[in-house]
C-alpha cells in the first residue's frame, strides 16, 4: 500500500478510478474533469493544467513522485492554475482529443499526457512526461509553469489566440478526408509488403526498440496467409510469435504478456500487463494454432488465458484492466530474481535446473537481477513438465514476496475484446472453461453496464458505473457477442449483437460524411468529436465497426447492415489507401469483400443434432467464414434476425447443410464431413 506523505486529501478521494485515487493525497488541488473545474477557471481567470494517464503507467508514477507529490510544484499549480486529472481508460474521448493535439504538435505522444489550456478547453501547450526541473535541454515543469503563469498575466490574449488557432487547425485536419477510393488486392498486398519492409528477421516484430507486439498486424497477416498461402507471410507471423514468447515480455513464471519490450530482442519489457494486449495476443496465438496446428501456439494461448482467469477476473466474471509495472516504487521488482534467491526457493538441484533453463546469471540482464527468458534455447517448442512445476513454486513465492498493484476497474471495451478471445479459444481449442468465462463476462456487462434502452457505460468499479459508452465500448462488445454466437450458436448472443450494433449506429454514425464518431452525438461536447481510424495497440472503433458490419451482414442477410458495411468501407478507404499498414484491423473487413468468403447454414432437427453440429464445426476455418446453426422448428421465428432462414428446409428429413461461396450457393447436403471438406478445400 502506498504511503502518503500528505495527510490532506483533494477532490479525487471521492472518485472510483484507481488512477485518480492514486493522486487523492497529492498536495495538488486536483479536480476530476467536470463543470466545477471549468467554472472555477473562468471565475478566477486561470488556465487549466490537464494531466491524463492511467494507474499502471510507469512514467505517470515518476511524474507524480517528482512533481505532484512535491510541495513546491504543487504550490505553483494551486496558485496559478486549475488542475484536472483524467483517467484515459475511463474517458477515452477526452484522451483521444488531446492525444491528437500532442501528436500533431510534437509528432508523437504518450502518457502521462500534459496539456495546458484555456478555461474553454482549448490547448496552447501539449507534452508528455515533464521532469520537475529542467535538464539536458528539456524544460522542467517548474520553469514551464512560471513561464505560462507570467504570460497569462501579461499577455493572456496571445495564449488564448494560440489555443483557438490550434483547436481550429485540429478540427479542420480531422474533417479533411481524401476522396473515397476502391480498395483491391493491391492495397492489401501493399500493407503486407510494408510490414515485410519493417520486419526484423533476427527477432521478429516490425520495428526496432522499443518493440510493440502489434497484434493487429499479426491477425491481418495470419488471415491473409490463409487466403494467399504465401509462406513468407506466415514466416513473419511465426517468427514474431515465437520470439515474443521466448523473451521476457512473456512472463514465464506467472504467464501473460507485458505491454512492450524496451529492446529489440523482446527481453526487457515495460512490465505493466494490460487486459487488451493479452486479449489480442491470445487471439493471435489461437489463430496461429488453428492455421498451423503447432501445439506451441495452443500452449501459449492457454497460458495467457489461464493467467487472465487466475489474476484478472472478478468473482462475478468481469475482467480487470491491468497490473502495474512498479512494485514498492521500483519498475519490474515483482518480476526479477537473483540466482541465490532461486536456489533458496527451490533448493540446489532444482534451483540450478531453473537457473540454467531461464538463463539466470550472477551478472543479471536487468539492473543486476534477472528476467527469466528462453532467448538462447532451441527446445522451447517442447513442454518441460519439470519446469512447469518449478514455475508454480516460484510463482507462489513471488506473490508473497512483493505486492503488485492491480487496476480492478472493469471496462466494457476491453471486456469485449477478452470475450472475443475466450470465445474463439473455445471454438478452436474446445476447452469449456473459456466459453464459461466469456459467458460470465457477458452477464456481468449486461447486468451492470447496460441499461434497459441498450445504453452502454464505460466502466464499473466498486459498485459504480461511469460514463456514456464510446464507439469502442459498443463496437468491441458487439465483436465479442458475434464471436460468442459463432462459438455457441446460442441465438441470444446474435440478437444482442444486432441490437447493440443498431444502437451504435444510432448514437455514433455520421449521416452527412459517413464513419463513426468516437463519442456519442448526444453526449458531452468537447472541442471536437474525432473519428478515429488508426489501428494502434488497440484497433480503432471504426475498424472494429467495419469488421462487425461485414460479418453481421453475412450472418443475418440484413440489407441495411450490408449497405452500411459498404459505406463504412468507403469511409475508411482513403485512410487505408494512404496508410495500409496503419489500418490492418480494418483490412480484416476488406478481406471479406475482395477474397473468397464462405457462409454455411446448418439446419438441425433437435438439440442433440445441434450439439453435434457445434462440436464438429470447431474444425471450420475462422477467416472469412460465417456459420449459422439452428433447429428447423425455430427457423421461421428466427428469420426476423437471420433474414434468409425461412427459405431453407431439411433434406431427407435429416440435418442439412447449405454452403454459399462468393454469393453462389450449392445444393443442400446431409453429410457434415462433406461440409467441412468443401469449406476447407
Amino acid at each position: 500500500m502506498k504511503l502518503h506523505v500528505h495527510e490532506k486529501t483533494n477532490r479525487l478521494l471521492n472518485e472510483k478510478s484507481p488512477y485518480l485515487l492514486q493522486h487523492a493525497y497529492n498536495p495538488v488541488d486536483w479536480y476530476p474533469w467536470g463543470e466545477e473545474a471549468f467554472s472555477r477557471a473562468k471565475s478566477e481567470n486561470k488556465p487549466i493544467f490537464l494531466s491524463i494517464g492511467y494507474s499502471t503507467c510507469h512514467w505517470c508514477h515518476v511524474m507524480e513522485q517528482e512533481s505532484f507529490e512535491d510541495d513546491e510544484a504543487a504550490n505553483l499549480l494551486n496558485k496559478y492554475f486549475v488542475s484536472i486529472k483524467v483517467d484515459r481508460e475511463e474517458r477515452p474521448d477526452i484522451d483521444a482529443v488531446y492525444m491528437n493535439v500532442v501528436q500533431r504538435i510534437n509528432g508523437s505522444g504518450g502518457w502521462p499526457l500534459t496539456i495546458i489550456m484555456t478555461p474553454e478547453q482549448k490547448p496552447f501547450f501539449a507534452g508528455t512526461y515533464i521532469p520537475k526541473n529542467s535538464r539536458y535541454g528539456m524544460t522542467g515543469l517548474m520553469e514551464l509553469l512560471k513561464i505560462v503563469a507570467d504570460k497569462w498575466k501579461q499577455n493572456k490574449e496571445e495564449l488564448i489566440n494560440s489555443g483557438n488557432k490550434i483547436t481550429e487547425i485540429i478540427k479542420n485536419l480531422e474533417k479533411e478526408r481524401l476522396d473515397k477510393t476502391t480498395l483491391s488486392k493491391k492495397t492489401v498486398m501493399e500493407a503486407a509488403n510494408l510490414l515485410e519492409d519493417n520486419f526484423d528477421e533476427e527477432y521478429g516484430g516490425f520495428s526496432g526498440r522499443p518493440k510493440f507486439p502489434q497484434p493487429s498486424y499479426l491477425l491481418f497477416l495470419i488471415s491473409l496467409y490463409t487466403l494467399e498461402k504465401d509462406d513468407d507471410i506466415l514466416y513473419m507471423v511465426e517468427k514474431t510469435l515465437e520470439s515474443m514468447y521466448k523473451g521476457g515480455i512473456f512472463d514465464h513464471v506467472g504467464r501473460g504478456f507485458s505491454r512492450y519490450s524496451t529492446d529489440e530482442k523482446w527481453l526487457v519489457p515495460h512490465f505493466e500487463k494490460m487486459l487488451y494486449d493479452n486479449a489480442l495476443l491470445s487471439l493471435s496465438y489461437t489463430y496461429a494454432y488453428e492455421v498451423t496446428g503447432i501445439k506451441l501456439y495452443r500452449n501459449i494461448t492457454e497460458k495467457v488465458l489461464d493467467y487472465v482467469l487466475e489474476e484478472m477476473t472478478d468473482c462475478e466474471g468481469g475482467f480487470y484492466s491491468a497490473q502495474d509495472a512498479d512494485s514498492e516504487g521500483e519498475e519490474g521488482k515483482y518480476y526479477v530474481y537473483t540466482p541465490d534467491e532461486i536456489i533458496k526457493i527451490l533448493g540446489k538441484d532444482d534451483g540450478l535446473y531453473f537457473i540454467d533453463y531461464y538463463n539466470i546469471s550472477m551478472k543479471g540482464n536487468f539492473e543486476g537481477k534477472n528476467i527469466p527468458n528462453l532467448i538462447d534455447r532451441d527446445d522451447y517448442y517442447e513442454t518441460d513438465e519439470k519446469i512447469e512445476k518449478l514455475n508454480k513454486i516460484v510463482y507462489d513465492y513471488r506473490k508473497k514476496r512483493t505486492k503488485l498493484h492491480k487496476d480492478d476497474k472493469i471496462l466494457v471495451s476491453w471486456n469485449g475484446m477478452m470475450i472475443a478471445a475466450m470465445a474463439v479459444a473455445f471454438r478452436v481449442l474446445g476447452n469449456e472453461k473459456y466459453i464459461n468465462s466469456a459467458k460470465k463476462s457477458v452477464k456481468f456487462v449486461e447486468k451492470y453496464l447496460i441499461d434497459g434502452e441498450d445504453n452502454v457505460g464505460v466502466r464499473y468499479r466498486d459498485g459504480a458505473i461511469l460514463g456514456n459508452g464510446t464507439l469502442e465500448d459498443y463496437s468491441m462488445l458487439v465483436w465479442g457477442l458475434i464471436e460468442m454466437y459463432q462459438a455457441t450458436f446460442e441465438l441470444n448472443y446474435l440478437k444482442r449483437a444486432v441490437a447493440l450494433n443498431e444502437k451504435m449506429i444510432q448514437l455514433f454514425w455520421d449521416d452527412e460524411d459517413g464513419g463513426f464518431f468516437l463519442a456519442s452525438k448526444t453526449g458531452e461536447s468537447l472541442i471536437y468529436n474525432p473519428k478515429e481510424t488508426y489501428d494502434g495497440a488497440v484497433p480503432s472503433g471504426n475498424s472494429v465497426a467495419a469488421y462487425n458490419l461485414m460479418r453481421l451482414s453475412r450472418i443475418t442477410g440484413n440489407k441495411h447492415i450490408e449497405e452500411l458495411s459498404r459505406e463504412q468501407i468507403d469511409f475508411l478507404s482513403s485512410s487505408i489507401e494512404n496508410n495500409p499498414a496503419g489500418h490492418t484491423f480494418a483490412l480484416l473487413a476488406v478481406l471479406y469483400e475482395i477474397y473468397p468468403s464462405i457462409e454455411a447454414v446448418c439446419l438441425a432437427i433437435d438439440d442433440e443434432d445441434l450439439k453435434e453440429i457445434r462440436k464438429n464445426l470447431k474444425h471450420l476455418p475462422i477467416v472469412n467464414t460465417s456459420v449459422v446453426a439452428v433447429k428447423q422448428s425455430e427457423a421461421e421465428e428466427t428469420s426476423n434476425i437471420i433474414k434468409y432462414l425461412k427459405d431453407y428446409n431439411l433434406k431427407n428429413n435429416k440435418p442439412t447443410y447449405y454452403i454459399c461461396e462468393n454469393k453462389n450457393c450449392t445444393l443442400p447436403i446431409n453429410d457434415i464431413d462433406e461440409l467441412i471438406k468443401k469449406i476447407r478445400e
